[in-house]
């Protein structure tokens, strides 16, 4: 058995014992469950965790009813469009905008699952897995670790394992992947694939960039919400960080991000998955340097990404009040314009920022809601030229 990646890869069937009895015996998951599971004695679910032999029978017992829970409380309803997607059965590298933190994941591989397909394995940062238990968790759901934050010569290292790990997944277990296009979610919704994703992906497999980058059958994905519940934070982060450059997020910001985005009220949310984009591969010049490659990768990801953003009212309404014109009036109805601008004024109200900034912030969060009109635009005029 391949030992190399025992430090980041999920955990192993025959581990899953182990690593139950652990989790069972640690008070601070044992209050959480009881948070999350209320009126269900404790020993009930430690009985149902035990009798799971796989990671996947755990996420069928735990995760799948949880996550529809959760699109039942905080959504008008989550639907995916794979139409695209020809081969249904291969395993894919989703690369997709990132909007939660664990929900873009999650309800992806519940949206596979009720297609018949299987769970993603998900590429998680190791700043978010703050308690032992949490680490356990995730590697239990089909997580493997992005090591951040180390000296460089490691890091490269750390990278380079990953990248194998992936190309592992990919090739010889065919399990699709998901991960995002970026680290850290864009705060303006303005989704941009970041080259080092690309170069990190890159560094395992065989043969030149493209090949390598083809042999993980990239598949694009784009994540709509009509809402963004972490909008305020995102918006009042920008203020923080505009009155001081130093401003940096604590452990208790990031719980309390992961929490809002689990919780608040989403609206209507969409997954559209784009071709496997290996045919565009194919065309590229492979004689192109280095940088300008990736970037043109990135841009190929970015177009389909943005193409297949679904639009709502809020966004046709946010990009009209920026520019303070009536250009997508037909987008919208009047009760839908007032909708809109109350849940922005309802949202600006939970800024407990005491030299709170509105005209500022509401640009900001009008800004989070016009980018994706403003980036499909762009990818669909360009098609049609």
């Amino acid at each position: 058995m391949n030992t190399e990646f025992d430090e980041i890869r999920p955990y192993h069937d025959e581990e899953l014992p182990q690593v139950f009895k652990e989790l069972i015996a640690d008070p601070a998951f044992r209050q959480v469950v009881g948070a999350v599971m209320p009126g269900i004695p404790f020993e009930a679910i430690a009985q149902q965790m035990r009798a799971c032999q796989t990671k996947f029978a755990f996420q069928k017992a735990f995760c799948y009813g949880i996550l529809k829970k959760l699109v039942k409380e905080t959504t008008n309803g989550v639907t995916l469009d794979w139409t695209e997607l020809a081969d249904k059965s291969k395993a894919y590298t989703y690369i997709s905008n990132h909007r939660d933190i664990i929900l873009d994941s999650g309800f992806l591989s519940i949206l596979l699952v009720d297609e018949g397909g299987d769970t993603v394995e998900i590429a998680i940062g190791d700043n978010l897995l703050i308690y032992p238990w949490i680490k356990k968790l995730v590697r239990i759901n089909k997580s493997f670790i992005v090591q951040r934050g180390l000296p460089m010569r490691q890091m490269l290292e750390s990278s380079a394992r990953m990248s194998r790990y992936m190309h592992y997944t990919i090739g010889e277990k065919q399990q699709s992947i998901w991960i995002a296009q970026r680290e850290g979610r864009a705060k303006d919704s303005d989704d941009r694939t970041q080259d080092s994703v690309l170069k990190m992906l890159a560094i395992g497999g065989e043969g030149d960039i493209i090949d390598r980058l083809m042999q993980m059958s990239i598949a694009p994905l784009s994540i709509s919400y009509e809402y963004d519940p972490c909008d305020f934070l995102k918006a009042m982060e920008f203020q923080l960080k505009r009155d001081n450059p130093d401003y940096k997020k604590t452990t208790a910001d990031d719980l309390n991000n992961m929490q809002t985005g689990l919780m608040g009220y989403k609206g209507r949310v969409h997954f559209h998955i784009a071709p496997c984009i290996n045919g565009l591969l194919a065309k590229l010049d492979r004689t192109l340097p280095k940088q300008e490659l990736y970037a043109t990768v990135s841009a190929i990801i970015d177009k389909e990404i943005h193409r297949g953003y679904r639009l709502y009212p809020g966004n046709y309404v946010a990009a009209d009040l920026l520019a303070g014109e009536q250009t997508f009036a037909s987008h919208y109805t009047d009760e839908e314009k007032q909708q809109f601008t109350a849940y922005l004024d309802k949202q600006l109200s939970r800024i407990p920022l005491p030299n709170k900034d509105e005209d500022f912030l509401r640009e900001k969060m009008l800004q989070m809601y016009a980018n994706p009109l403003k980036n499909h635009l762009t990818a669909t005029r360009n098609e049609q030229e």
